[in-house]
């Protein structure tokens, strides 16, 4: 799975990360000093901080998360360019996922 986020307000992301650490009463003092740090510094931190790999999928059937991570680049997107179009093992021919 490949996931492509535009973030239109960093701010607000950092924002709703450092809530978050804020209302987490069982987190050490130190380590939440880390994480403010982590989050403040970097937006792809705190994105990582609020969204939970395993939430995006523990509904899903058939689908048991064996392991996830984070990786993050800024980039420039543009939906026109060719780089952005399908791989063909992206393309799905049929409504059951079948080619």
């Amino acid at each position: 799975m490949e996931l492509v986020l535009e973030v239109e307000d960093a701010d607000a992301v950092t924002k709703s990360a450092l809530r978050r650490l804020a209302d987490d009463a069982g987190l050490p003092e130190a380590e939440r000093a880390h994480a403010e740090g982590a989050v403040t510094e970097d937006t792809a931190e705190a994105l990582a901080y609020l969204v939970d790999p395993f939430d995006l999928v523990s509904q899903v059937p058939g689908v048991e998360l064996q392991q996830a991570s984070w990786s993050s680049e800024r980039i420039e997107y543009d939906p026109d360019s060719p780089d952005w179009d399908l791989d063909e093992d992206d393309v799905v021919d049929d409504e059951d996922g079948d080619r």
